[in-house]
């Protein structure tokens, strides 16, 4: 198998991801990671056997991130060689590139250049919240090239769903409720469910007597609501309820997710295919733009 270089770019306030995805891919050094300051992550990679790090062929090999102490940290945490002083420095030094980075507004100016250049990457969460810059990156989708979707589109207890899509029968409704706010973490539970092979949503309203309540109407009219709580301990939840029973999950595997999202994304820089379909993709995004220009209780026709 081809040895696959990876470049990372980080770091968003609160967005630990170049740690996590890094350290599932190269291992870690504990006390380093200590150091780095992400108590919660570390947690999760301690209980993981060293089996579970690691893909054959492919490690990360150079970082980026706008403060040098940050790169540094980062570079000793996760066992990466080469801290760069600038994202351009990544063309011709890897084989793709993940951009870590969850503010919507860095991932243009610093993602077009790399794809543009033709270099294969993953972007975190929210690829975009603005229409013409989806329609920018939109190419780059459909040949392959880019990859972006929310970490829980690839949660481990979802996989029961997955293997018996019939068990709870014709959904009636579903109900969700995640931390934070609708566009960086609403996109978690609209990922989950596309994952599943959900129909996309087709309306969207927000209840003016519910402040952070969205509510969408799926194409074959299954009712969902998703609860944005604001600032406050994790929370990641799904009720599903269908004619034969419900299920309610707490979508905590966040290690299990991510490495199922990193196999993903190197198969499909190996391939050259998208490892998500493209209309899947657009349709997540779409929503959480469409929840952005909602406002009192008018529905919004989701394109």
């Amino acid at each position: 198998m081809v040895a696959l270089r990876l470049g990372v770019l980080g770091l968003s306030p609160g967005n630990g991801h170049p740690f996590s995805f890094s350290a599932i891919v190269n291992g870690y050094d504990p006390a380093a990671f200590a150091a780095a300051g992400w108590p919660a992550i570390l947690d999760y990679l301690r209980a993981r056997p060293r089996q579970d790090f690691g893909f054959e062929g492919a490690a990360v090999t150079c970082a980026w991130t706008p403060e040098p102490a940050v790169t540094a940290r980062l570079c000793a945490a996760c066992r990466i060689p080469e801290a760069l002083q600038d994202p351009a420095e990544m063309r011709g030094r890897v084989d793709a590139a993940l951009l870590l980075r969850d503010d919507a507004e860095s991932h243009l100016p610093l993602g077009l250049p790399l794809l543009e250049a033709g270099l294969p990457l993953f972007v975190d969460k929210p690829l975009t919240l603005e229409p013409r810059e989806l329609e920018r990156f939109l190419p780059h989708l459909e040949a392959g090239r880019l990859m972006s979707c929310a970490g829980l589109r690839f949660a481990t207890e979802l996989d029961g769903l997955r293997r018996d899509p019939e068990r709870l029968g014709r959904l009636r409704r579903i109900e969700g409720a995640v931390v934070n706010d609708w566009p960086r973490y609403g996109i978690h539970l609209l990922d989950a469910l596309l994952g599943l092979g959900l129909p996309p949503p087709r309306r969207l309203h927000r209840p003016s007597d519910r402040p952070g309540r969205y509510a969408l109407t799926l194409a074959d009219g299954t009712p969902v609501t998703i609860d944005c709580l604001g600032p406050g301990p994790r929370r990641f939840d799904l009720g599903i309820e269908g004619e034969k029973g419900r299920l309610d999950l707490d979508l905590a595997d966040n290690f299990g997710a991510f490495r199922r999202l990193l196999e993903a994304f190197l198969g499909q820089v190996r391939s050259g295919r998208p490892a998500i379909p493209v209309d899947q993709t657009l349709a997540s995004l779409r929503t959480i733009i469409a929840g952005l220009a909602a406002s009192g209780d008018a529905a919004v026709t989701i394109a």
